[in-house]
């Protein structure tokens, strides 16, 4: 009996191993409910968001009148903007604000929170990794 070889070792190792699927990630950013009414436009599921961002309502709805620049006000479940903004625009600034404020640079995860440093420095750290990174203009 001959003694297999490291390639040959290598591929039954490989080949006892379960497939892994690249789909099998259980974070999706949730789209908009948008509804306009008259000059303003309602985000119905505000709430929802704020749930899986693991943020507050509020601090969403700064960075929406930010990057919006249109006043954004909460009212209970719903948030309301003054003015008409399509649910593809909207869409589009909410993935922008998990890219930059929940998920992880690091590891891609979205075990995130943010702390404010005593020299007033706002830090993401990632529950996951361990990383931590600044931010501006939070």
């Amino acid at each position: 009996m001959t003694p297999a070889t490291y390639s040959e070792l290598l591929d039954r190792a490989f080949a006892k191993l379960p497939k892994l699927s690249e789909e099998n990630v259980d974070f999706k950013i949730p789209e908009v409910d948008s509804m306009i009414q008259g000059n303003k436009t309602l985000i119905k599921n505000m709430s929802q968001i704020a749930d899986v961002a693991r943020r507050t309502k509020d601090e969403i709805s700064r960075y929406l009148t930010k990057e919006l620049a249109t006043p954004v006000s909460s009212d209970g479940q719903m948030v309301t903007i003054g003015a008409k903004i399509p649910a593809n625009v909207l869409n589009e600034k909410v993935k922008r604000y998990f890219d930059t404020y929940i998920i992880c640079k690091e590891c891609h995860k979205p075990d995130t929170k943010i702390e404010e440093t005593q020299r007033g420095y706002v830090v993401i750290v990632c529950e996951a990794c361990g990383a931590r990174y600044t931010v501006k203009n939070y």
